[in-house]
């Protein structure tokens, strides 16, 4: 799985590894659009309008979703 960011104006797809995992246990099985929202929730913080974006904790960029290969 990778997720979709957004960074200085270019889409970037970032896989999730192990350490992004960290701390997150998963009670029952989930499909990869619960897992998106799972690592969304994880990895993000919410900026209220007028920005209206998921922007990662790290600094990397924007949170736009995921995508399954």
């Amino acid at each position: 799985m990778e997720l979709i960011l957004l960074s200085d104006e270019l889409y970037q797809l970032v896989t999730v590894t192990k350490e992004m995992m960290e701390g997150i246990s998963l009670l029952e099985k989930v499909d990869c659009f619960d897992l998106c929202d799972i690592l969304r929730l994880h990895l993000t913080t919410y900026h209220e309008p007028p920005f209206n974006v998921h922007v990662m904790n790290d600094g990397s960029g924007d949170f736009f979703g995921c995508i399954q290969r």
